[in-house]
């Protein structure tokens, strides 16, 4: 089963911002951290601002910033703004009166549900505090390297 990539790369960025609240970080700082453009991190981002877990400035100083403590923000709360799912079976399109593969879809979908619902609730009880802690002593001292 593959990673979501887009909530990996999201609470890796989060817990880089949850590190630094000496300023807000911009888009193209941002992508540099992840190797992508900072286009796709706006996009990205602009999930996560109307759920209320960043917040964005505009204008000269202006970035990203944690809009809530890292105690707050669980990893369902990310996964849901960036409307992922991390469960995805790849159930082919019914053809039209084949019962069979009716039955297989339908099994693949029951499935499907119930390990979003068994993940969405250890999702839930995960904060980025949580995994800043797993990160070692030493995360709030220590700095991604500039891009």
């Amino acid at each position: 089963m593959k990673r979501s990539d887009r909530l990996s790369i999201a609470l890796h960025i989060l817990l880089h911002m949850g590190q630094r609240t000496d300023a807000p970080m911009t888009s193209e700082e941002i992508a540099g951290w992840v190797n992508t453009n900072p286009v796709v991190i706006r996009r990205t981002f602009a999930g996560l601002r109307e759920a209320g877990i960043v917040t964005s400035t505009k204008g000269h100083g202006g970035g990203w910033s944690l809009a809530r403590p890292m105690e707050e923000i669980s990893l369902l709360q990310v996964q849901q703004a960036l409307g992922e799912r991390l469960v995805t079976l790849g159930a082919r399109e019914e053809s039209p009166g084949c019962l069979v593969e009716i039955a297989v879809n339908r099994a693949l979908d029951d499935v499907m549900e119930e390990a979003n619902r068994i993940l969405d609730q250890r999702l839930a009880g995960i904060t980025l505090a949580a995994l800043a802690q797993d990160v070692g002593p030493h995360f709030h001292t220590w700095r991604p390297p500039p891009h």
